[in-house]
Formats: C-alpha cells, structure tokens, sequence
C-alpha cells in the first residue's frame, strides 16, 4: 500500500480514534444534535442500500414477505411478557406526553417489536391453513445506550427484524438454524466476514427466547462482534398474547415462533475487519463505488474523451465513478482510498496511446497494466479477486488470534496479552460463566456448532465439563 494516511491515527496506537477517524473522513457519517444519534450520509446509506437489497432478496428466496409494523407501542403491550420486558427495559424510551395531554397508557418507541408482531398473529391466525408466518420488518429501533459508537451502539439505529410463526417446535427451530445459515453465507460470501456459529448461554440468550443462535465475528484489535442472532421463541409469546390455532386434528393449541435480525451494525464490522490505516477497504459487493476511473493529465488533449467513453462502455455492468473534477490526481487517489473503493483506474495519454488502462487495487496497492479492449473482463476478475482476497486475509487473522486454553492461569495470560477468541472447555455453571465475566471482561460468545474437545475439565473450576465455549472481549 501508499503511505499511511496522516489524516488517521495509525490503528496499532489507538484503534478506538482510528475507527471514528475512518467513519468520519471516509463521509459515513456525522454526528447530530440528539445524543447518540448519527446521520447516514449519502456513503454511508449506500452501503446499507446494498447490503439490504442482497439480504431482502435472499429473505424472499426463502417465502418470506415484507410487512411494516408501528414504531410506538403501549407500555402495557410491552409489558405483557415479562422476560422479555425485565430484558429491555432500562432501554426503553416512553413517551407520557402528547402535547400537554398526559397519555393515560404511555407509549414505547420500539426497542424491537416483538410484541407487535404477536398482537397482530393474535388477530389474523386461527388455522393450521394459515401457517406458517414468514415476516420480515426493515426499519429502525430505538435503545437508550448508556455509550455509544457510530454504527456499532446508537440509540437509533437501522435493522432488519423478521418474525415467524409455526405450528410445531420442530419447524421453528428448523426456521432460527435456517436464517442463521443464510446470515452466515451472506457475511461470509457478500461482506468477506468469516464467522463462528453457535449458541449463546443461558444468561446471554436473548430476553424471552428458549435458544438464541449467534454469528460471532473477530475485528482487527481481536474483539468479538456479536454480528447476527436468530431465536427460538418456544410458544412462551403465543401464551402471553393467545396466538392459537386450530391444528389439523381440530385441537387448539399455541403457534411456535421464531425471531431473528441484523443491523447497520454490519457496517462497523465491515470497517474494524478490512480497514487499514488509510481508511476503509470495502468488498466489492458492497461497494457504492466499485470502480473509480481517475484521468491522468486530464487538459491534455483526448484524456477526457477516452475516460469518457471508458465510463460508458462500464458503467452498465460495475458501480463506477468518473472524477474529471479539478482535484490533483493524488488528492484523488488519497480520497477514494479513504472511501475504500475497490479499484481504481487510471488513464492518461501515455495509456491512451498504447491502448492500455493501468488498475489500482485498493486491498494491497497492486498495480496491473491491462488493455482497453478487454478491461471489462480485466475488472471483473479483479474484483473478484478482491472479494476473496479480503475474505481469505480475514479467516487468516481470525485463526492466528483463536487460543486454546486449559486452566484459568492460561486463560488470564492470553486475554490479557493476546486479545482474540479464546476456546476452552465449560462446566455449564453460571457461576463460572460470571466469574470470568467479572474477572477478565470476557463472555461467552457462543457455545460453536463444531465442538472441539480440549479437556475434560471447566477453564474456571477445574471440575468435570464437556462443552467447549468461545470467549472473547467484545463491542
């Protein structure tokens, strides 16, 4: 790569300052004047506008439908189930006034909609005929956050949430295991993520839900991110909110349900995952910007024709910008390399004549001379070689930074020397589960599909275990 960038503090010092240089300069975001809240700028929507077009798309493969539910609930709606509410509720923000009108049943701006949802299955389910449910939700919630961060912990913040309603367990959990697999695939496959999946404990299940299943992901600085969660809702919700059904032996009996969601949290980790200390490196699925076409002494005759016509003859097939603005072609280079774009070409008379293009990557700064009469193929592989690329460096980072670990001195010297996913075996005890909590500032991130067996004794008491457990420090 060029020089590090002096307009952001190298990663290695302060990763925190890094990661609000990047969010800001790359024109992500700004900050607004309602604590905790951000603006996405144009940038910074486009890559959420991208990333909800390819998972809309693979929510429908897959029957669901789109609904909109309220963002205001009553407060005694809300409270209708009651792990659910002891679970959000000193995130909650109510409303009691409306104007100078005191609201007799105050109400809640969404913090998910949960009971929403269940309200309206309560009204429109009545048969085995009308199952299963598939819905999904794009919209935006709210969570008093004590601190935040841009994209990672805001107080509003964009999501998607889909809720679900079956007629058997069987088929609900079925459902929470199915979209965790497609969470999986599109981070893995779109956003050049790897992730490990499992399920989270008992104390770090969501509020309400029997299982909730978990996407973890691993950031520059080793901290986890909790990057996608799906849950099995039993039928604790339909028997709170009498959502019954006529099953096909003329029996009534409870729906199943399923709820699962991921957020503009995404973007955070896209950022802490492939950003350098020039700024963002973005996958090119997701790039609002694929392909940056750059003219080289561009008042030289014939320069802005050929970049043109160049423009014209991609624009059809990539997400491409020609700057033909008065910017020097360095000022240029440095601001799409903050912005992350994937490629850049450039293109100047010397090119012209020999009828070549010379493309940029944005990744490693690798440097290829190609010929304008094939450079549509030449971008399309690059890109692709791109996209994979990034994937592949991230699963090298992810499993240089994963430990395993025996006993609770092990454990001690790698958290706090080593920050990364450590794997260590667990007796299932809350207990021991708060003790490293406590101790370490670590959590079980997930209890993995693939169990390895390390030991035969819990990492914290010593005693017999035989779960294996990822724990990490996380955002």
């Amino acid at each position: 790569m060029n020089k590090k960038n002096e307009a952001i503090t190298d990663m290695n010092v302060d990763f925190a300052q890094w990661y609000t240089d990047v969010v800001k300069k790359s024109e992500l975001i700004d900050y607004s004047p309602v604590r905790g809240c951000v603006i996405l700028r144009p940038y910074g929507y486009g890559i959420w506008e991208l990333i909800q077009k390819q998972l809309d798309a693979m929510f429908k493969e897959g029957g669901h439908e789109n609904v909109y539910m309220p963002m205001f609930l009553p407060k005694s709606l809300l409270q209708k189930e009651a792990d659910h509410v002891e679970g959000f509720a000193p995130e909650v923000l109510t409303i009691t006034h409306a104007g100078d009108e005191e609201l007799v049943d105050p109400l809640c701006i969404r913090p998910t909609s949960e009971v929403l949802f269940c309200e309206h299955f309560s009204n429109t389910i009545q048969s085995y005929r009308d199952l299963p449910k598939l819905y999904n939700q794009w919209c935006s919630v709210v969570r008093w956050e004590k601190t935040t961060r841009p994209f990672l912990r805001t107080t509003e913040f964009l999501w998607q949430e889909g809720h679900t309603a079956h007629a058997s367990e069987e088929e609900a959990q079925k459902e929470a295991k199915t979209m965790l697999d497609v969470y999986t695939d599109f981070f893995e496959n779109v956003l050049a993520i790897p992730v490990i999946r499992g399920r989270k404990s008992e104390k770090e299940k969501f509020a309400g839900a029997v299982t909730t299943y978990t996407i973890e992901s691993m950031m520059h600085d080793g901290k986890a991110l909790q990057s996608g969660t799906t849950h099995y809702l039993g039928d604790g919700f339909a028997k709170a909110f009498d959502i019954t059904f006529t099953d096909k032996e003329n029996k009534l009996t409870h729906v199943h349900q399923t709820s699962w969601g991921v957020s503009t949290r995404m973007i955070g980790g896209i950022i802490m995952v492939h950003g350098d200390n020039n700024g963002l490196v973005l996958p090119p699925k997701i790039a609002p910007i694929q392909v940056a076409i750059i003219p080289i002494a561009q008042n030289k005759e014939g320069v802005l024709e050929a970049v043109t016509n160049l423009h014209e003859e991609i624009k059809s097939q990539f997400r491409v910008k020609l700057d033909i603005s008065d910017k020097t072609p360095g000022f240029k280079f440095s601001e799409y390399e903050m912005k992350g774009v994937p490629l850049r070409v450039e293109l100047g008379p010397k090119d012209i004549e020999a009828g070549n293009a010379v493309l940029v990557r944005r990744d490693n700064g690798e440097k290829k001379v190609v010929s304008l009469s094939n450079i549509e193929e030449e971008i399309e592989k690059t890109l692709e070689e791109i996209q994979q690329g990034l994937y592949n460096n991230a699963k090298e980072a992810k499993e240089a930074k994963t430990y395993s670990v025996a006993t609770l001195q092990q454990f001690e010297e790698v958290i706090t020397q080593k920050p990364g996913f450590i794997k260590a075996m667990w007796c299932e005890s809350g207990e021991c589960e708060e003790k490293i909590k406590k101790d370490f500032s670590a959590t079980i991130r997930c209890l993995p599909y693939e169990q390895e067996i390390i030991g035969d004794t819990c990492v914290c008491c010593g005693e017999k275990a035989e779960m294996q457990a990822i724990f990490a420090r996380a955002y």
